[in-house]
């Protein structure tokens, strides 16, 4: 693990400045960048946790805050804040980041990893054919991505999806419809799905954690990286 450095930041975005929060390696030069996508309940502590972690691997990583500094601690909380999120502005955020770490005179090369997290994952999976200057996506449980012929004849990274098999919030039709389109359309892709794992088997600071799960895709996600961005 490398020792890293952490700050709040703000990159250019939707015509103004947006927050975020940036870890970088110290020693590793060049690094490849990672952005990090929230789940609904905000930038909170296992968020950033996750963008240190990456900067202990390596990775010069950012965490957008796209709730602008609010943070949720109940579900009805974070419900409210994720159906307030604009979609167009999240996506505009995004590559804000991502243009941000193609500028940071550390990463190399100039093609950027997405992962998130639930909210964060659908958000991610979706910048695989919307976002520019994307080298490789990981998505965790992003139940809202339903890809289209138009967006999967589109995509442009290769995609990473991880899912628990008692995610009681994704239907398996959704995940079996993205995964033949990616086929259909010859895209790089990778489908796992965790036995007995639920919805949020990631996060470690709630009782949806599963420790042998988490772990096994946390390196699955490092070796997508290291294979499509180093």
């Amino acid at each position: 693990m490398n020792n890293i450095t952490t700050s709040m930041v703000e990159f250019k975005a939707n015509g103004s400045n947006a927050p975020g929060y940036l870890a970088v390696p110290e020693g590793v030069n060049p690094a490849p960048g990672v952005v990090v996508i929230q789940e609904w309940w905000g930038l909170d502590e296992h968020i950033k946790d996750v963008v240190r972690r990456f900067a202990g691997e390596g990775f010069v990583a950012l965490a957008p805050d796209l709730y602008r500094g609010k943070v949720a601690e109940e579900p009805d909380e974070a419900r409210k804040l994720a159906m307030e999120l604009n979609h167009d502005t999240a996506i505009k955020d995004m590559q804000g980041a991502v243009n941000y770490l193609v500028e940071h005179p550390k990463v190399m090369p100039k093609k950027i990893g997405i992962v998130g997290f639930c909210m964060g994952g659908g958000l991610a999976g979706q910048m695989a054919f919307k976002g520019q200057h994307v080298g490789a996506v990981a998505i965790f449980y992003g139940g809202r991505l339903r890809l289209t012929d138009e967006d999967a004849e589109a995509v442009s990274a290769p995609v990473l999806a991880i899912y628990g098999e008692q995610d009681q919030s994704i239907p398996p039709e959704t995940i079996h419809t993205n995964e033949e389109m990616l086929q259909k359309y010859h895209k790089p892709h990778e489908f796992v799905t965790y036995p007995g794992a639920p919805h949020a088997f990631f996060n470690d600071t709630r009782a949806a954690y599963r420790k042998e799960a988490a772990e096994d895709a946390w390196k699955r996600t490092l070796t997508w990286f290291r294979k499509y961005l180093v």
